[in-house]
């Protein structure tokens, strides 16, 4: 079946980070299907450098409660530190103007003050909860693969998103989980070869959260390309 250009732009146009779902169950071939059309997703010289780890059901919970304890540890920030670092060390305008927006543009939505740590913390931890979504998945990469395969990472990861939403589900990316990198590796038993990329939440979204109604913006095409003739 080929699809429509429209029902692609659908898809795409339509995707979000959901950061609330119903606990509906989603179909294990249901993602199955999704993971087998992303995996056609390009990579340099057919490496197909992901790994996937699909996590549900009391699996799920008991990683969810581990990394709630990990969050809420008052020793965080010396026992849990990123293998990578997804954000820049220096922040720069207009970059650190839209990160800013979209965190207020959150935390204004559901009403929570400027300085009000402890809602903050609160909000951020409904990460470790998967956004009440029934799957959670974590992608690894194998540490002698080099930048281009996370670039062919990051293609591979829209193509999941993408094929979602062409099913009827959303979905949330989260860097959130790669600081506690430790507390997922012995959960799934990764091997100390393998890299945690990112996670993801996968579900049917809740149309009724509040939070679901944010919409972020985006720069309009003149603003970011170059036609040269």
């Amino acid at each position: 079946m080929t699809p429509s250009a429209n029902e692609v732009d659908v898809a795409l146009i339509t995707r979000r980070s959901i950061r609330a779902f119903l606990s509906t169950p989603v179909p294990r071939a249901e993602i199955e299907a999704i993971l087998e059309t992303a995996s056609r997703a390009p990579s340099g010289t057919n490496t197909q450098p992901w790994k996937v780890y699909v996590v549900t059901g009391e699996s799920l919970a008991r990683l969810s409660r581990a990394l709630l304890a990990a969050y809420d540890d008052p020793q965080r920030d010396t026992l849990y530190r990123e293998e990578y670092p997804y954000y820049p060390h220096q922040w720069v305008s207009p970059y650190i103007d839209r990160r800013r927006k979209i965190g207020w543009d959150l935390y204004g939505l559901l009403g929570i003050e400027k300085g009000d740590k402890a809602r903050m913390h609160q909000q951020h931890a409904q990460n470790y909860r998967f956004f009440g979504a029934p799957v959670g998945l974590f992608f690894t990469i194998d540490r002698v693969m080099e930048r281009g395969s996370w670039l062919d990472y990051g293609m591979f990861l829209q193509a999941i998103m993408t094929a979602a939403r062409g099913r009827g589900l959303d979905t949330c990316p989260q860097a959130a989980f790669t600081r506690f990198h430790q507390v997922i590796g012995a959960h799934l038993a990764l091997s100390a070869d393998e890299q945690l990329v990112c996670g993801m939440s996968l579900g049917f979204a809740d149309e009724a959260a509040l939070v679901n109604t944010l919409r972020t913006e985006r720069e309009p095409v003149e603003r970011f390309t170059r036609f040269i003739d």
